[in-house]
C-alpha cells in the first residue's frame, strides 16, 4: 500500500526551520537529524525457515524539504543524492581504501531474495553520478542470475515484498561498486526469501566462482551449520543484524545471534556510527544505537545485532582474543568478527528507480548491517581473497592481534536495550552506555571496550592491512598461508591451548596438542609452479607443543550432483610425531589432478591446522 505524504507538512517545516539547515543541504559532517526523516526498516521480521534483508531506508518527514523532488498523488521521487549520506569517496577515504584495485581478479558475489528489474540501470545512473567506472553486462563488470545460475527465468518483481527486496539489491550492489569499482559483480537472485531458496543461491555463487560472497540478510539462528557456508578459500560475509543485542527492537526478543551471521564459518559485519571529516577521512566510530522508547513504545532506527550462538563454538583464532573471558559467550561463538557503518542516519547514499512500498524512489540513504557486509566483502576483494586461508575471518583476528593498527579499534557504546526515548536531534541512545549493557550483564557480549567485543568485533577496517596475510608487503600477497580447521559443532568450551586438564580419565594428554605454522616447504612450492603433480612431492612444515599422534588429510574440491564439495585424496596418512618443529611429506606416487586442494594437519585430542592451494 502506498503512502502519500503531503508536500506542504507545516508543522514539520517549522520544526526543521527551527533546527537550522535542511539536513539535506548540509554539507560536511553526519549525522543526517531524526528530527526530520524516519527510519524505516525494509524488511518484516522474518519467521523461523525464512531470512530478512538487513537493510534500513531514511524516510523525510517532510518530502517537500528536500531539494529535487518531484511529487504525484501515488509517488515520491528524489531527483538527486541526498547530500550527507556517504558518497564512494567517503566510503573510500573513511576506511582507507580510496585509489586501491585487487591485485588480480576478483568476482564478488551477492546473494539476495527477489527481483531488482531496474538495478542494470539504476547502477548506471549511480556510477555516473560519482564518477565511478561503468558496471554491466556488456563489459562482463556485472550480471545478474537466478538462484540455479540462469540469466532467465527470474524471480517476481512486482509485489510489496519484492519491492522491499529491491531496496535491498540496490545497496548491496551499488556499495560494491562503489568500494570496489574494479571488482566484477554477480548477482545471485533467490526466487523467495526461504532459507531453502537462500541456500542454494548460495551454493550458486560458489559454482560460479565467487571468490567474496555477501549475505545482507539472515533470521532465527538455525539448530545445524548449513553446508551451503562452508566453502574454505572463499570470503563470505554475513551481516549481523538490525536489531540490537538478542533483536531487542523487534518486539520478538531472541534467544540467540542472528543465522547465517552466527555460522563459525563466515565473516559476521556488524553496524557502527560512522563520522567522517570534511576531508573524506575517518573521525570516529561508535556502536549503532538508534533504539529506544517513547511513553512504553519501542521506537527508532534500530542497532547492530549480536549475541552468543546457542549451537556453534567459537573457533580458535577466537577463543584467542586476550579480552574473551569478559565476553560472555562461554565456549559459544560470539556475533561479530569485524564493522563498518550500518547506521541508515550515517547511511549510504544509493539510487533505486523501482518504488519502495512507500511509494518513495529515485537517490535516499539506506543503512543497517546490509551495508556492513558489503563493504567488507569488497574490502576483502581489494586485498586478493581469502589469499590461503580456508576460513579468512582469521586472518582478521592475527591481524588484530600482530598488528593492531590495522583496524579502527570501536571503544564506544553498546548494541543493549534501551528503553527511553532516543535522541531527536542526533539520534543517538537515550541511555547511558551502562544502562544499556545491563542487558547482558555489562560483559562484552553487547558492550564496547578496548580489543574484541561483541557488537563492533576487532573494530572496522583501517587500509588494507587486516586484510592481508601478518607480514605481507603492502603491495603483494602471501600465495600459501595458513589456515584454521572446521570448529566443532558443538557450542562448548574447549581448553585453551597449552594449559593443563587435571583429573583427565579417557586417555587426553594433561596439555592440550596444538598445531602451529603450518605451510608448504619451499621445495614443494617449487614443485607445484613446475606442475610436478606427485603425492610424494608436496612437503610441509608445522609446529607441535607436545608429543602427539598426527592425522594428515588431503582433500580436493569436486562437483557432486551439482554441487561443490571437498572430496578425501586416497594419499591421507596418521604418524606419531614428537614435539617442537616438523617436516614431512605425504606418501605415495599417486598424481594430484589440477584443482583446489586443502591439506589438514589434526593432533588427536587437540587443534589442528589447514592451508589451501592451487595445482595446475
Amino acid at each position: 500500500m502506498r503512502v502519500n505524504r503531503s508536500i506542504f507538512a507545516s508543522a514539520v517545516a517549522l520544526l526543521v526551520c527551527a533546527l537550522g539547515p535542511s539536513p539535506a543541504q548540509a554539507e560536511g559532517p553526519l549525522p543526517l537529524s531524526p528530527a526530520a526523516y524516519e527510519a524505516s526498516h525494509v524488511c518484516a521480521v522474518p519467521p523461523p525457515g525464512y531470512s530478512g534483508c538487513m537493510a534500513l531506508r531514511l524516510v523525510p518527514d517532510d518530502p517537500s524539504a528536500i531539494p529535487g523532488t518531484e511529487t504525484t498523488p501515488q509517488t515520491i521521487e528524489h531527483t538527486e543524492p541526498l547530500k550527507g549520506a556517504l558518497t564512494p569517496a567517503m566510503l573510500t577515504g573513511a576506511y582507507g581504501v580510496s585509489g586501491a584495485a585487487p591485485p588480480s581478479t576478483q568476482t564478488i558475489a551477492l546473494v539476495d531474495a527477489y527481483d531488482d528489474a531496474t538495478i542494470a540501470a539504476d547502477l548506471e545512473t549511480f556510477s555516473k553520478q560519482y564518477g565511478l567506472p561503468a558496471c554491466n553486462e556488456a563489459n562482463g563488470c556485472f550480471r545478474k542470475v537466478n538462484q540455479n545460475g540462469k540469466p532467465g527465468n527470474l524471480p517476481p518483481s512486482s509485489g510489496a515484498k519484492e519491492r522491499a527486496w529491491a531496496q535491498e539489491i540496490a545497496l548491496d550492489v551499488e556499495t560494491t561498486h562503489a568500494v570496489c569499482p574494479a571488482c566484477r559483480i554477480v548477482l545471485v537472485e533467490a526466487k523467495t526469501n526461504a532459507n531453502l531458496n537462500l541456500f542454494e543461491a548460495e551454493e550458486t555463487a560458489v559454482a560460479l566462482g565467487a571468490q567474496e560472497i555477501s549475505n545482507s540478510w539472515g533470521g532465527p539462528e538455525a539448530t545445524a551449520d548449513s553446508a551451503s557456508f562452508n566453502h574454505p578459500g572463499i570470503v563470505i560475509t554475513a551481516s549481523s543484524g538490525d536489531f540490537g543485542y538478542l533483536d531487542w527492537t523487534s518486539g520478538k526478543p531472541a534467544e540467540y545471534a542472528n543465522y547465517p551471521a552466527s555460522s563459525p564459518h563466515v565473516i559476521a559485519v556488524g553496524g557502527t556510527r560512522l563520522k567522517v571529516t570534511p576531508a573524506k577521512s575517518w573521525e570516529s566510530e561508535t556502536v549503532w544505537n538508534d533504539g529506544g522508547a517513547s511513553n512504553g513504545q519501542l521506537e527508532g532506527a534500530g542497532a547492530s545485532g549480536g549475541g552468543c550462538s546457542g549451537h556453534f563454538a567459537a573457533d580458535s583464532w577466537q577463543l584467542g582474543v586476550p579480552d574473551w573471558t569478559s565476553v560472555g559467550c562461554g565456549g559459544a561463538r560470539s556475533v561479530t568478527d569485524i564493522s563498518a557503518v550500518g547506521d541508515p542516519y550515517t547511511g549510504v547514499s544509493i539510487y533505486n528507480s523501482t518504488e519502495s512500498p512507500e511509494g518513495e524512489k529515485g537517490w535516499t540513504s539506506i543503512g543497517g548491517t546490509s551495508a556492513s557486509s558489503p563493504i567488507v566483502a569488497s574490502i576483502f576483494a581489494l586485498a586478493g581473497g581469502a589469499q590461503g586461508y580456508a576460513y579468512p575471518a582469521q586472518m582478521l583476528y592475527e591481524n588484530a592481534q600482530q598488528n593492531p593498527a590495522s583496524l579502527h579499534d570501536v571503544t564506544v557504546g553498546s548494541n543493549g536495550e534501551c528503553l527511553k526515548k532516543f535522541h531527536e536531534k542526533t539520534g543517538a541512545s537515550g541511555c547511558t552506555t551502562a544502562e544499556q549493557a545491563t542487558s547482558c550483564a555489562a560483559q562484552l557480549r553487547c558492550l564496547a571496550a578496548p580489543g574484541y567485543d561483541g557488537p563492533s568485533g576487532l573494530g572496522t577496517p583501517n587500509g588494507l592491512a587486516a586484510f592481508r596475510p601478518p607480514g605481507t608487503s603492502e603491495g603483494g600477497q602471501a600465495t600459501v598461508t595458513g589456515a584454521p580447521e572446521a570448529p566443532s559443532p558443538a557450542a562448548t568450551e574447549p581448553p585453551p591451548t597449552g594449559t593443563s586438564s587435571p583429573g583427565a580419565s579417557d586417555g587426553r594428554p594433561s596439555v592440550a596438542p596444538a598445531i602451529s605454522g603450518l605451510k608448504l616447504t619451499h621445495a614443494a612450492i617449487a614443485a607445484l609452479r613446475k606442475r610436478a603433480r606427485a603425492a610424494n612431492k608436496l612437503g610441509f612444515a608445522f609446529s607441535l607443543n607436545v608429543p602427539a599422534r598426527v592425522r594428515v588429510t588431503l582433500a580436493r574440491r569436486v562437483r557432486v550432483h551439482g554441487r561443490m564439495r571437498w572430496r578425501t585424496v586416497s594419499t591421507s596418512s596418521s604418524f606419531s610425531a614428537a614435539g617442537g618443529a616438523q617436516t614431512r611429506q605425504l606418501g605415495g606416487r599417486a598424481v594430484l589432478p589440477r584443482g583446489r586442494y586443502v591439506l589438514t594437519v589434526a593432533a588427536e585430542h587437540g587443534g589442528s591446522k589447514s592451508i589451501v592451494f592451487q595445482i595446475g
